[in-house]
């Protein structure tokens, strides 16, 4: 007999019932959806990230795409991770650590800061890659290459980045078992926003097959508040679905929605920006 303190035993969900249940919450044929995933939170899947994927394919159909971030703040000297890692280290470690640094290689280099779900969709044999060094998308579907080229190494995540594409597209965002703090989408409205303050970013890259340090100036990007952000867009009435997903919770809603929103709020919740 069960001890009457254990958890209830859960089978392992499956592909079909995750392929059902992301059509209930909106992912439908042929159309173009953003995830950002935790996969720990669906709890135990038969098959792992591959099953995620497949299902999510499954349930947008071969005319659908799916688009991932596949950050890589590990070959920057200007990223948390990168403050973090140096903290409490000497001198000579924090040289040391920085001629480890790898260089980017679209082709290459894991997205380690974007979780399991990305990587299983990086590595898929028809994924495409955008070329930012720091914020690229990988996708997989009829419309990868049209979201991920011309990704300008200057603009993180604005009108040349696949956030815009996506935009243009109609794209839908999945959150799958994350919060609105990973909601990426509403960073281009940090672009849209009259007056964004900048800084200069740096990151290594390959340049004529030799490993350099590179330095460019974007907007200064700022998730702080976007967990109030996705709770007012909550409240607006957008149409917010939300659902069950393995163990976790889902929602999924419009990008263009969810960029129009913060447009709006963004400038009277950071005061001195965007006036």
């Amino acid at each position: 007999m069960r001890k009457l303190d254990s958890p209830p035993y859960r089978p392992a969900v499956d592909e079909a019932t995750l392929t059902e249940e992301f059509r209930a919450l909106g992912v439908g044929p042929g159309g173009v959806v953003i995830t950002h995933a935790s996969l720990r939170s669906l709890g135990p899947v038969r098959g792992d990230s591959r099953t995620v994927v497949r299902a999510l394919r499954a349930a947008l159909g071969p005319e659908g795409t799916l688009v991932v971030p596949t950050f890589t703040p590990e070959n920057s000297d200007t990223s948390p991770v990168y403050r973090r890692r140096v903290r409490g280290l000497t001198p000579e470690q924090v040289a040391e650590l920085r001629d480890r640094m790898p260089a980017f290689d679209r082709r290459r280099t894991p997205a380690l800061s974007t979780g399991r779900l990305a990587e299983e969709v990086r590595t898929h044999p028809e994924a495409l890659r955008s070329d930012h060094p720091q914020t690229s998308f990988a996708a997989v579907g009829p419309l990868a290459r049209k979201i991920v080229s011309g990704h300008s190494p200057r603009c993180h995540l604005g009108e040349h980045s696949p956030l815009a594409r996506l935009y243009d597209e109609g794209a839908r965002v999945l959150l799958l078992g994350v919060g609105f703090a990973s909601c990426t989408a509403f960073h281009l409205a940090e672009y849209r926003v009259p007056e964004q303050p900048t800084q200069e970013y740096h990151c290594v890259i390959r340049v004529g097959g030799r490993r350099t340090w590179w330095s460019y100036t974007d907007v200064a990007l700022d998730d702080g508040d976007f967990t109030e952000l996705g709770m007012s867009f909550e409240r607006s009435g957008a149409s917010v679905r939300t659902g069950p997903a393995g163990r976790t919770t889902a929602r999924v809603f419009g990008i263009r929605e969810a960029v129009d929103h913060a447009v709006t709020w963004l400038p009277s919740r950071r005061p001195g920006r965007g006036t």
